[in-house]
């Protein structure tokens, strides 16, 4: 995770400042459960995530200047606590909760409760009151410890518009009186869908940013994962959080093949021996975790598919009709049109380019401006001959994305044509 947005000094060997690298560390590790903890004790979001917030910059200025403390996590719970008591202090409207909250032990970081505290948090911040917008953010900023500057980027959204999304999110959980808590009972299901949707847009926000090259956001795509073992292990009786830590697993044990000089390789094209062994290991783990609860759902079928092109030694070895079948099982719980966009391809490879072709044309309307459907088209176009639609579809495709490594790709498709 990043730290706050602000010069970072360089020490002898020229990589990040040691005290910004902890800091990064500890606020990945502590921000979430002091957000979680100062809610309970001052009752109030607003002020603890404001807090928190403040605190992680004075650590930044402070531990540059002074070094790193012997105890970091209890310096940032200590500043974080102070800066909520002075908040307090200000209004006035909340003075006798200061008279309370002042006599609580301050609480340690290493009280061995930081998953317990971070979860209801989580589900705070994913509450369906909110739109899917005002949850991420909120979710980046409260949970991860995201400044504005990189919630505003991570989302390829303005520094305003993010601020404002993190402010009526945190008014609304005021107002409304929305609980910190984790739902029980058939509640949890729907609750638990929305905050695992979440922890993967995070993990997609980190890929092919916009006038970037093909690397990901390091820093939010680790949160993702981190954040998924976080779920998967505060909550090992549900399925899909299992499903949805392997599906971000497989993924990003990908990355380093995925992704080569900043160029983007395509999975049929990438060198399998820089997948990450002990990342694919533990994803395969999660998933088997996962099916001996016999609960199928969406993130675990994800998660297969996934494990399917990661169990194929080679792009020809793939098993393209389980692919095709795990696909079709997948439409009983998603049938957004990415999802059936996906399983074209997959159709294309068992049944050929042709009824792949209509499933794809049958999503126009949904997906006319995803670069994604016009790039798959053009393959199934080039597959049947109409070399002329499919440079078309291309060209259409190259308008749409705005990621430097997708236009190069791009590009060379319509050069070779």
């Amino acid at each position: 995770m990043s730290t706050p947005d602000a010069a970072t000094p360089r020490d002898a060997r020229g990589g990040a400042a040691a005290s910004d690298l902890l800091l990064a560390r500890v606020v990945r590790e502590e921000s979430g459960r002091l957000v979680a903890t100062l809610t309970r004790s001052f009752g109030s979001l607003d002020v603890a995530e404001e807090a928190v917030a403040e605190a992680v910059e004075e650590a930044l200025r402070a531990w540059r200047g002074r070094g790193i403390p012997p105890k970091p996590g209890a310096w940032l719970t200590q500043a974080a606590r102070h800066n909520a008591l002075d908040r307090l202090r200000r209004e006035k409207g909340l003075r006798d909760k200061l008279a309370l909250v002042s006599r609580e032990a301050v609480p340690q970081p290493d009280e061995g409760n930081e998953v317990d505290e971070r979860l209801p948090l989580l589900f705070g911040c994913c509450h369906p009151a909110l739109s899917p917008d005002a949850q991420l953010a909120l979710t980046l900023r409260a949970v991860c410890g995201l400044t504005t500057a990189q919630i505003a980027r991570a989302t390829f959204s303005a520094d305003a518009a993010v601020g404002q999304r993190i402010v009526r999110a945190k008014r609304k959980i005021g107002t409304a009186g929305i609980p910190l808590r984790i739902p029980e009972g058939p509640e949890r299901a729907e609750r638990l869908d929305i905050v695992l949707t979440i922890v993967s847009v995070m993990y997609s926000e980190a890929h092919l940013v916009a006038g970037r090259d093909a690397a990901a956001d390091r820093d939010l795509a680790d949160d993702a994962v981190w954040l998924a073992r976080v779920i998967a292990h505060a909550l090992p009786r549900e399925p899909e959080a299992q499903g949805l830590l392997s599906l971000l697993l497989f993924h990003r044990a990908r990355e380093s093949a995925r992704a080569v000089d900043g160029e983007l390789v395509l999975l049929a094209d990438q060198d399998r021996a820089r997948w990450d062994a002990a990342l694919l290991a533990e994803a395969r783990a999660a998933l088997e975790r996962a099916a001996r609860q016999r609960r199928p759902g969406r993130w675990q079928l994800h998660a297969a598919i996934a494990a399917c092109h990661a169990d194929a030694p080679t792009a020809a070895a793939t098993d393209w009709l389980q692919v095709l079948t795990l696909y079709d099982m997948l439409l009983a719980y998603d049938r957004t049109p990415v999802v059936r966009l996906n399983r074209s391809v997959a159709l294309a490879r068992v049944d050929g380019p042709e009824p792949a072709l209509a499933e794809v044309d049958a999503l126009e309307e949904a997906l006319a401006r995803s670069h994604l459907w016009h790039a798959v088209r053009a393959s199934l176009l080039r597959e049947l001959g109409r070399d002329d639609d499919a440079l078309a579809a291309d060209l259409r495709a190259l308008e749409l994305t705005a990621n430097e490594a997708e236009r190069r790709l791009l590009a060379a498709r319509t050069r070779t044509r």
